[in-house]
């Protein structure tokens, strides 16, 4: 009779083992895997927050002084409470310029006045919050891009220009020779020519970074985007 001997105890244990490190490593490379996909769907959300908002924010601040029926300055702008004329008629659609804030102005609907909704627009950093808030009317700006953690909504962007040294402006502004206009030079009312009035150009820049980690590494992704807007309305115009 031929030989029925089956599997010793050590070639058990052998494929045992064998079978158990195989089954780890492919456990392994689907949790990778996991880990890897979950972090490229984290960014690509983060990355379309950002230039969404990116977009929008300079397709809004291009506009910035439009007035189509030449209503005189003194007559159309108004103040940044939105209750009067503007005091500085000469800063035309751009009452407020900041490294963190703008507001704006624009008669959108060529009905002679900013009286009407996102006619008169602000949009706001809060570097305490990590977010951009949008508001319109001179009324309280909304979640834009981004949101308080308070506010118990879901993110998946925190704006963070603030968290470097120096701080990147949100807002960076630009006269028609491209000399830079500073924040100072903007509050200045008494330089006309050098200040608000002399925007030509208005850089945007957005750093944000994902809400959630990277499961992969334990970092959160930063983002960079940045685009010029010429607000080629805010020179002023001479009816023909």
């Amino acid at each position: 009779m031929g030989d029925k001997k089956g599997f010793t105890l050590i070639e058990l244990l052998v494929t045992m083992i064998i079978g158990t490190v195989l089954i780890a490593a492919i456990y392994s490379m689907i949790n990778l895997t996991q880990k890897s996909s979950a972090g490229i769907e984290r960014r690509i959300a983060a990355q379309q927050d950002e230039k969404t908002a990116l977009d929008l924010m300079a397709m809004e601040i291009r506009m910035a002084s439009f007035n189509p029926l030449y209503i005189p300055d003194s007559q159309l702008w108004l103040n940044t409470y939105c209750n009067a004329v503007a005091d500085h008629s000469d800063y035309r659609g751009i009452q407020e310029a900041t490294k963190n804030s703008i507001t704006i102005q624009m008669d959108i609907n060529e009905n002679g006045s900013v009286a009407d909704s996102n006619e008169v627009i602000k949009y706001e950093y809060i570097p305490g919050s990590l977010y951009i808030r949008r508001g319109t009317r001179c009324g309280y700006g909304y979640s834009f891009l981004g949101a308080p953690a308070y506010s118990g909504t879901t993110r998946n962007v925190r704006v963070i220009n603030n968290n470097f040294n120096p701080a990147v402006p949100v807002f960076r502004y630009y006269n028609g020779a491209g000399a830079e206009i500073t924040e100072a030079m903007a509050s200045d009312y008494s330089s006309p020519t050098t200040g608000i009035p002399a925007i030509r150009r208005i850089m945007i820049t957005l750093v944000v970074e994902a809400e959630n980690p990277d499961l992969t590494t334990g970092k959160r992704k930063v983002m960079v985007y940045s685009t010029s807007v010429i607000v080629r309305n805010h020179a002023p115009k001479v009816k023909i």
